[in-house]
Parts: structure tokens; sequence; C-alpha cells
């Protein structure tokens, strides 16, 4: 299929056509060649203390020695279930290096969640943070998992902060609940052992899989997107090639600081953070816990920030604490809204605050994950998702996959280097959203004006964007279903003032005892936070099709489901 490239015309001056993956033969590549040019500088500031880009090497270098002895073939799956915490970039690096693939975790996993991700991965080894060990010693005998490393909080925040913050996590705060994993590894045990041993290069080209982005399924449960070195390296150059020019107008030389708050095991972040801000250079400052405004304020006011990748809720979020008025934002250049859709009052109120505008992007963990990003010198709220990224095409498909003219609604559709591979182990996945001539279809109903820019109007799927994380509804119905006093369920996507979207349950009751309480407590257990329900209605039945399937449309329809979630 060929589609006319009228977005071209729209880039700005000095943005290329196309970018060159093969400038870099692997992960490991980009690297090894910025620990090397970059030695000195600090490559992450966490909790009032930082790593250099030289330590950032040794102990990446270290742990992957450590990984090699455990014996894994190359292409092993390794999990790291980490927040931003300095450990988190250093488990990564080194599972890249040691030739193996990342499997990465949300820390806040519930047991179910976790045990379908490490099974499907067959992920032998994991990196994790004691905080969330006892999710794991819950799941551990169903797994493949072999080789546990456990990091605490305070590993790598130095011989006097780090003892003090590890006691104020167990001990004074109890963020440590009792667990027992036998044969785990200490993180910090773990380097040493490391140290001495030699780092093998094994040989990784393109091809190799590098990371198992997990997302949600049309089954309720979660597949892995498999990205390649090639799908990554070439959309951290893509978007590289789009806002360096923007991030560098004031000199090469000067280091670029780069606010990571969106979690890093979040392809957004692990791209645009960590594997930009190793090509850049930059400094990432990580927030471990971004739910502490007042506390994220209070950390920015420490820096002069230039590079901050965010979402819509959590700009919004900001732009209500009083301690964000003492934070300079003179050196921000690049604003980078994701995940979800940027409201236009939240990017007015931005602009006003910070003088930069919230350049909204688009993508999926499918496209490793930038497909398309407004213009560096957008002025204000355009209401688009943007243009298509260099080497990137974008199609706009009716129902028989073929493409629309310029106005019409449709699927988006993308082609590209950063496509993914295909869903891990999942074939007939794959095909079914690949078409036979490369575009990968997203499931979100957008229009592409002439000009090559592109505005969602609706999603296909029947996803919920909770903060920018994707919900899928039959995953939250399957749990739901289980439950001994439910009979039917359905849950569906509702306004939400501070999440965008919040999670609607409606249930009929098998049990007439059952209660609002009682389900919610259940969900609570089975459900990471943000797919857990925030309302639930109970009714005497649901609407259906003629042959028996609960129809969501209808009650997304319903003219008081906006009213009653306000």
């Amino acid at each position: 299929m060929t589609v006319e490239k009228v977005w071209l015309k729209s880039y700005p001056e000095g943005i290329p056509a196309t970018i060159d993956p093969d400038q870099y033969a692997s992960l490991p590549h980009l690297l090894e060649e910025s620990f090397s040019r970059f030695a000195e500088r600090k490559a992450y500031a966490c909790m009032g203390s930082s790593m250099s880009y030289r330590e950032w090497d040794r102990h990446s270098r270290n742990l992957a020695a450590w990984l090699q002895q455990r014996g894994l073939a190359k292409g092993a799956r390794v999990a790291v279930m980490m927040p931003n915490v300095l450990q988190y970039p250093v488990a990564v690096a080194a599972v890249l290096r040691a030739g193996f693939t990342v499997v990465n975790v949300n820390p806040l996993y519930t047991a179910r969640e976790l045990e379908h991700q490490l099974a499907d991965s067959g992920a032998e080894a994991i990196f994790i943070l004691e905080n969330f060990a006892s999710t794991l010693e819950k799941v551990l005998p169903r797994t493949q998992v072999k080789h546990i490393v456990a990091a605490s909080m305070g590993d790598l925040l130095g011989v006097a902060k780090g003892p003090l913050v590890n006691f104020a996590v167990r001990k004074v705060k109890k963020l440590v609940p009792a667990f027992s994993l036998p044969g785990a590894v200490p993180f910090k045990d773990a380097l040493r052992s490391g140290a001495g041993h030699a780092l093998h290069k094994p040989e990784q080209g393109h091809d190799d899989i590098a990371f198992l982005q997990y997302t949600g399924g049309t089954t309720g449960l979660s597949k892995g997107a498999a990205l390649t070195h090639r799908n990554v390296i070439a959309n951290m150059l893509q978007n590289d090639a789009w806002a360096g020019p923007a991030l560098f107008k004031a000199g090469a030389g000067q280091q670029v600081v780069t606010v990571c708050a969106l979690p890093l095991y979040h392809i957004l972040a692990l791209n645009a953070c960590m594997l930009m801000g190793a090509r850049w250079g930059a400094m990432n400052l990580l927030i471990p816990n971004p739910r502490d405004m007042a506390g994220f304020a209070r950390e920015l006011a420490k820096y002069r920030v230039n590079f901050f990748p965010g979402v819509n809720t959590l700009f919004n979020a900001l732009l209500n604490q009083p301690e964000l008025a003492k934070v300079d934002f003179s050196g921000l250049r690049i604003t980078l809204g994701g995940g979800m859709a940027v409201q236009q009052v939240v990017s007015e109120r931005w602009l006003r605050l910070t003088g930069s505008p919230i350049l909204e992007g688009y993508g999926l963990s499918e496209t490793s994950p930038t497909a398309t990003l407004c213009r560096p010198d957008q002025q204000g709220f355009s209401g688009t998702i943007g243009l298509p990224v260099p080497s990137t095409e974008v199609a706009i498909l009716d129902d028989d996959g073929k493409p629309l003219p310029f106005g019409q609604p449709g699927e988006i559709a993308i082609r590209g280097p950063q496509v993914m591979s295909g869903y891990w182990r999942r074939p007939s996945e794959t095909a079914s959203v690949m078409t036979a001539s490369g575009f990968f279809k997203s499931g979100d109903i957008g229009i592409m004006d002439a000009q090559g820019y592109v505005r969602i109007v609706d999603r296909k799927k029947d996803m919920i964007l909770v903060s920018g994380f994707n919900v899928y509804p039959t995953e939250v119905e399957c749990v739901v279903a289980a439950h001994p006093a439910v009979l039917e369920c359905a849950c569906i996507g509702v306004p939400d003032a501070s999440s965008g979207e919040a999670v609607k349950l409606f249930v009929v009751r098998r049990e007439p005892s059952l209660t609002s309480e009682q389900l919610m407590d259940y969900c609570r257990q089975q459900l990471t936070a943000y797919k857990k329900p925030k309302f639930i209605e109970f009714r005497d039945a649901l609407p259906k099709s003629n042959v028996g399937k609960i129809l969501r449309r209808e009650l997304r329809d319903e003219p008081d489901q906006e009213k009653a979630a306000a």
C-alpha cells in the first residue's frame, strides 16, 4: 500500500524525513558509547543522591557479569519490577549488556497480574525492589523464575544516606511487607560478585528482542509486544531528530536536565528519558513517587529543567500545587504530553505558568512508542496529535483496510521501523493487527488533514485510559465475574476530573446481599489501583445484542453517565 507523505511539507526546518537505525548495532552499543563519552556527567539524580555515567557503566557491567554467571541462554527473559529508583537503569542496562531480554513489570501489580506476566514471558530471573517481594512470593512456584535479586530503596544512595533510607522505609513507614524468598540475592551482593567476573559481550543484532512490553489483550490477558533492538533504536532516533534541535538550540555542550516522573517501566519514559537521555548525555531527575505532588514540586525547584515528558493528569495535578510557583521554568524547552489526550485548559494553564506549550504526541507500546508528534515550535494548544515522525507512515483505513481520503475518519494505521516484530508467542493476535503491507492497526479512530496533521476522534477499542494507563474492560470483567456473588458485569470508562477517565462497573448480582464495599474490596485485591472500578452500579439486567453479547456501547451512551461520574 502506497501512502502520500503530505506531512513532510509540514515539517519544521532541520527535521529530516528519515532516520538511520544502522548507526547503532544494538542498544548496548548506544549505552556504552554514552558511558564513555559522558563518563564524568551525572546520569541520574534521585532522592538527593546521584549516579554518574561512569558509575552507571560500572554497576551495570558488574550486574551483567553476575547475570551471565547464572548460565542463562542468550535471549533469556529477565524481569525488572521497580519504580523510578537508581537501581532500575542499572538493572535494565545490565540485562541488555548481558544479551538478554528485559521484561518490564509494573511494581504495583497484584499477584494475579504478576503471575500471568512472568509465566507468559517465561522469565527466568527477576530484579525486584523488596517493597514488592511479598507479591512475588505468592506466585513464584507457578513461574519459571530461578534467580531473584532483591534491591532495597537505599542501595545506591551512598554509605551514609542508604542505611537511613532503608531504616525509614522498613521500620518507620513500614513499606516492606514481610516476605520469604529463599535464595534471593541482595542487589549489592550481586554487584560485588559480578565485579569478580569478566563480562563477555554477546553478539547482538537489530533483530534480537530487547524488550517485552506488556499491553492489554482482547482475551482479558495482557500480551507482550516484542520490541527488537532496531525498533527501540529507531524510535529513539526519531524522537531525537524531532526534539534535539529545540533542546540544544542554546548550545550543544550544555547538559539537558530531564524530568522523569513517568514510571521507567512504561515505554514512553523508557524511551524518552532513559534511552534518549543516554544519547544526549542528559541527567534524569528520577521521581520515585509522583503522587506526592507537594514533594514533587519541591524537588523540581532544586533544578533548572529542560525536558519534561508527562501525561495530562500529571501536569494538571502539579498546576494545583502552590509549591510549583517556586520552580524556575526559564530553561524548559520542551514539555511532551503523551499517554492520553491533553486537555486544552491544562495546556493553556501550563503555558501561562512555564512559557512552554505541551506538545502532544501519540503512540503505543507496539510502536516503541512514538508514531506522531506536534511540531517542537508549536506556540499553543493545537488539538491534534501532530505529524508522523521521520521514517514513519500513517494511513487512515476503512473497515476493509483501504486508505480513506483526507478528512474522513477511520482506523489509524502505522508503518515504520519502530513497529514491533509481533506479540510474544501470539501469532494469531499479531496477524489480526498487521496488514499485508506492514501497517500496524492501532484500534484508534482518527482523521488526517491535507497537511498531514492527525486528530483522534474516538477509540475503536473499548479501552479505558486512566491517567495515561490502558485499562481493558475484558480483564476487569473477567476478574469481577469470578466473584461468586456476581451474575453478570460490564465496565466502561466515564469522564473523571483527576484521571481523565475512571472505570465504572455495572453488576447484576447473583446474591442480593452483595454490597459495593465488598466488591470494591475484592477488586482491590485482584487489580492494580488504576484498573480498580471507581464507581459501581447494580442493575437488574444489562443491555445485550440478539446473540447475547453485552453491549457496552449502550451503557456508555446513556445520558446520565457523565453526570454520574461528576
